[in-house]
C-alpha cells in the first residue's frame, strides 16, 4: 500500500516537472518566434508566427495554458515597433486590446481543442488553428473601431481605401490574418505529432 502510494506520488511530480519544463520551453518558443516574426511584414503589419505554439501548448496543457502563452505572446507585441504607432495614441487602450486578443485567443484554442479532440485529434487541432487567429483579428477588428479610428483613417488615406471597413478588414487584417491561418492549417498534421508522442509521454506516469 504504501509503495503504491509512493509509485504515485513520484509519478505525479515527474509530471509536474514535466509540465513546467514543457510550458518553459513552450513560452521560450511563443517569445523567440514573436521577435523573430517581427521582422516579416506582409501589408503594414508584421505576421504572427506564435499563434502555432500556442494551440500546441493549449492542446497539451490544458486551456488555461493556452492562456498564458497567449498573454507572453501579447506582452511581446507590445513592445515591437508595430505597436508603438497605437501607443502614441493611447496606451491603455493599445495595452487592454493587445493584451485580451492574445490572451483569450489562446484561451479559446485550448477549449475548442478540448471539445473537438474527443472525437478527433486533427479535426481538434485544426478547428482550434482556425479560431485563434480568428479569435485574436476579431479582438483586434473591435478594438481598432472602438479605440483607433482616427489612426485607421490614416491610415486609409495611405493605402488607397475608401473606408475604415475596408482599411480593418483588407488592409491591416486581410494578408496577415491569411498567413497566420495557412501557417497553422499547414502544420496540423505535425502538430498532432507533437500532441500525441507528449501526451504518450505524460500518460506513461513513470514512477
Amino acid at each position: 500500500m504504501e509503495e503504491t502510494k509512493t509509485k504515485k506520488s513520484s509519478g505525479w511530480n515527474s509530471n509536474k516537472t514535466f509540465t513546467v519544463v514543457g510550458m518553459g520551453l513552450m513560452t521560450a518558443i511563443v517569445v523567440v518566434l514573436q521577435l523573430f516574426a517581427s521582422g516579416i511584414h506582409v501589408g503594414p503589419f508584421s505576421i504572427t508566427l506564435a499563434l502555432a505554439p500556442i494551440v500546441i501548448g493549449a492542446a497539451i496543457f490544458g486551456w488555461k495554458a493556452g492562456g498564458w502563452l497567449g498573454f507572453v505572446f501579447s506582452v511581446v507585441v507590445l513592445f515591437q515597433p508595430d505597436t508603438q504607432t497605437f501607443m502614441a495614441f493611447s496606451i491603455p487602450a493599445t495595452i487592454a486590446v493587445v493584451l485580451i486578443k492574445g490572451t483569450v485567443a489562446g484561451l479559446v484554442a485550448g477549449l475548442v481543442y478540448n471539445a473537438v479532440s474527443k472525437k478527433n485529434k486533427l479535426a481538434a487541432v485544426i478547428t482550434a488553428g482556425i479560431a485563434s487567429p480568428v479569435v485574436n483579428s476579431g479582438i483586434f477588428a473591435i478594438g481598432c473601431f472602438a479605440f483607433f479610428i482616427p489612426i485607421v483613417e490614416n491610415l486609409s488615406a495611405l493605402l488607397g481605401y475608401e473606408d475604415v471597413v475596408a482599411t480593418v478588414f483588407l488592409g491591416l487584417i486581410g494578408l496577415n490574418f491569411l498567413v497566420e491561418l495557412g501557417i497553422n492549417l499547414v502544420l496540423a498534421s505535425a502538430i498532432v505529432m507533437i500532441i500525441n508522442v507528449v501526451t504518450k509521454r505524460i500518460m506513461k506516469n513513470p514512477s
